[in-house]
């Protein structure tokens, strides 16, 4: 897909297709008000007819335009213009895309920009265009014998005047930045696990560094995480015959001895849940338990393609949990890399181990912050459903810095507490403490227990399980939380 910014004229324009927002409740904005003009109020009559009511996310398509190089306008309901805020913009340009997906059309032009969006500006909104428009066109077709897509579409134009094109250009990079990371991160998700493999994932890194040069890849093989102490982590891929790894991706933008952001995913490439065997229903689901590791490759790229003034390392532990004559058993008590010693409950509380020893060896880079994300707990599911990500962590300045970003990326998050009377749940009468806590308060325990590993600096911890992927009909990867981790270090870098 090709982006790209517009400002000529709008009688001098060539395309398949102009899409041109209406109010409620509002007139038109300069572009549409000049196509209704030189269309002989072609707009105007539409909504007195009532074809259109301007109610947000209705959507018309005009098919003759007399005497112009547009073939069509597309007519997108904006709602009440006092009510156009962030997510509201962000839904009538997902009805404009999704009503131009099935069509012939190849070359689009958005005014929705000129809009005004409550709080944004032209770099928001020219950003917002990209990324919406991006992650709906995006179609899984790697392993499916016919790799026509679907969508016609190759070119997307956003008008822009000449007095914000500054802010418009820095949006269109940003944009582009974040959708490709996004899909990359879908892509990567979607993947069947007899693909997608530990090892797949470090080549993908390895690629990725290749393609940027200001990011240097390392990869740690079983024999080297053995010889770190890392016995939690090892004992996840001891019960698989794929090799497990530990990814580093080390990004170096910002000045030579300024403190890393250090971002850690959890790479379960399939989980059966080990000796504690998942249920057979969903468990195809299980390839999607590498989200976390997915989206740092995704946030690493689109902060590379940003080139970002920051210094930023991403850790993906990378495994399976099988069930195997040699895989760990309910009763196991592991050393971790830190020392402490846990008792295994359940070997399906598998992500945790191998992050518990990701967090450990994170100290060596000397971290300014730590964030690290993790589809961990079904509990945050039933807590939050699919709209936000979890939210836990040791440091307030931290977490509200996330949940900013999370606002201007619309990438939501939910602050749970990480309070000391749910750490009682993880004692044990054989270990340091115990991999659950029992049935109540899942997500919380399961933090509570990274947290143990977390103490010598600033942490964060973001629970996807509910927003990694969809399913049912729609079953697949959303790309998330690559746009809420991509503006809080624009936020950084800005700051």
């Amino acid at each position: 897909m090709d982006y790209s910014i517009e400002t000529a004229p709008l009688k001098e324009l060539q395309c398949d297709c102009i899409i041109v927002g209406v109010y409620q409740d509002a007139p038109f904005y300069s572009s549409a008000s000049d196509l209704n003009d030189s269309n002989q109020g072609l707009i105007s009559n539409i909504l007195s007819r009532g074809d259109l009511r301007g109610k947000n996310g209705e959507t018309v398509v005009c098919h003759v335009l007399p005497d112009t190089g547009v073939q069509r306008i597309l007519l997108v309901g904006l709602g009440e213009k006092a009510k156009l805020t962030s997510k509201n913009y962000r839904k009538a340009l997902l009805a404009a895309v999704n009503a131009l997906k099935k069509t012939p059309i190849k070359s689009v032009v958005c005014t929705l920009a000129e809009c005004e969006v409550e709080s944004y500006d032209w770099q928001w909104k020219t950003r917002a265009c990209i990324e919406v428009f991006n992650d709906a066109l995006y179609q899984y077709i790697e392993t499916k014998s016919n790799k026509e897509a679907e969508c016609k579409l190759e070119k997307l134009s956003i008008i822009a005047p000449d007095v914000e094109l500054h802010l418009a250009q820095a949006g269109l990079a940003q944009g582009r930045a974040i959708a490709e990371g996004v899909a990359f991160t879908k892509l990567l998700a979607d993947l069947p696990a007899n693909i997608c493999t530990p090892t797949y994932l470090a080549e993908q890194a390895i690629e990725l560094g290749h393609k940027h040069g200001k990011l240097e890849v390392t990869v740690l093989e079983e024999s080297e995480l053995q010889a770190l102490g890392m016995g939690c982590f090892m004992a996840v891929s001891r019960g698989s015959r794929q090799p497990a790894k530990l990814i580093t991706l080390n990004y170096q933008g910002g000045e030579k001895n300024a403190k890393p952001i250090v971002l850690i995913g959890k790479g379960l490439t399939f989980d059966a849940g080990g000796i504690s065997l998942k249920t057979a229903a969903g468990m195809d689901e299980m390839k999607y338990d590498m989200c976390g590791g997915a989206a740092v490759l995704g946030t690493l790229s689109a902060a590379a393609e940003m080139d970002l003034p920051l210094n930023i390392i991403g850790l993906i532990p990378a495994s399976e949990n099988m069930p195997d004559g040699d895989a760990n058993k309910p009763g196991d008590v592991l050393t971790s890399m830190s020392g402490k010693t846990v008792e295994i409950l359940n070997t399906d509380a598998e992500g945790r181990l191998i992050l518990c020893d990701t967090l450990t060896y994170a100290e060596r880079f000397n971290p300014d912050v730590v964030i690290d994300l993790a589809t961990l707990t079904g509990a945050c599911l039933v807590a939050l459903g699919r709209v936000p990500s979890g939210l836990l962590g040791n440091d307030d300045i931290l977490c509200n810095d996330l949940l900013a970003a999370s606002e201007t990326a619309n990438d939501s998050v939910w602050r749970l507490p990480l309070w000391e009377e749910y750490q009682e749940q993880l004692k044990s009468n054989f270990a340091d403490l115990a991999n659950v806590g029992g049935k109540d308060a899942g997500t919380i325990t399961a933090a509570c227990f990274l947290s143990q590993f977390a103490e010598n600096f600033r942490w964060a911890h973001l629970d996807i399980a509910g927003t990694a992927w969809r399913t049912g009909q729609a079953k697949g990867a959303t790309g998330r939380p690559v746009p809420l981790l991509s503006q809080y270090l624009i936020n950084r870098a800005n700051g």
